[in-house]
């Protein structure tokens, strides 16, 4: 199936949040991790900037997702990275006060893709955030991108030390590059949305 995707806003205020109109879809992760180029991957055109330099995406960039007959909708969220030493220390001191409230409040949100670099071991703040998210509620997917660069034994050490660092039972790699896992990434998106955000 053939998907668009139309930039709505960027928003630094949840004053600035669109109207809840669609599933919205968030992409969160640390910077560099490859969170515009996997959203690119997903709608096979480049909607999202994707910047060389860490740490650039500065607002949460909102896009609407639909297919060729506009009969089914999405909204995904591209939010700021974390962990960038240049920028800030933390989660908490590098997302700003309007992060945590689309997180925690926003009702529109059916699923966080949480991503993390399938080369880089588990960090302790993809950790907390998983552990944030938890804690309310939120329905959430664990993805490891650049899986491509990495052999078969490889892959299957790393992602096995990533679900333990983690604590999640399940991890689904993908590469934005060669679509792998694309498809089966899209069907969670699709379950989401169906399914509708939990409370």
């Amino acid at each position: 199936m053939q998907w668009t995707a139309q930039f709505l806003l960027s928003a630094f205020s949840p004053v600035h949040f669109p109207k809840d109109s669609a599933p919205e879809i968030a992409f969160l992760g640390r910077s560099n991790v490859g969170k515009s180029s996997l959203l690119n991957a997903l709608v096979g055109e480049k909607a999202a900037r994707v910047s060389s330099t860490p740490g650039r995406t500065r607002a949460i960039n909102f896009f609407l997702v639909s297919d060729e007959r506009e009969k089914r909708r999405a909204i995904f969220a591209d939010l700021p990275g974390y962990g960038y030493a240049k920028i800030s220390k933390s989660i908490s001191a590098e997302w700003p006060a309007f992060i945590e409230p689309y997180l925690a409040e926003r009702g529109s949100l059916a699923l966080c893709i949480c991503l993390v670099d399938a080369n880089v071991p588990p960090r302790p703040n993809d950790r907390q955030l998983l552990e944030w998210l938890r804690a309310r509620g939120r329905n959430y997917v664990v993805v490891a991108t650049k899986i491509d660069r990495m052999s078969g034994n490889e892959r299957t050490r790393n992602l096995a030390a990533l679900r333990r660092g983690l604590d999640v039972e399940e991890i689904l790699p993908v590469s934005a590059k060669t679509s792998f896992g694309i498809k089966e990434l899209w069907r969670r998106i699709a379950e989401a949305g169906t399914e509708g955000p939990r409370d």
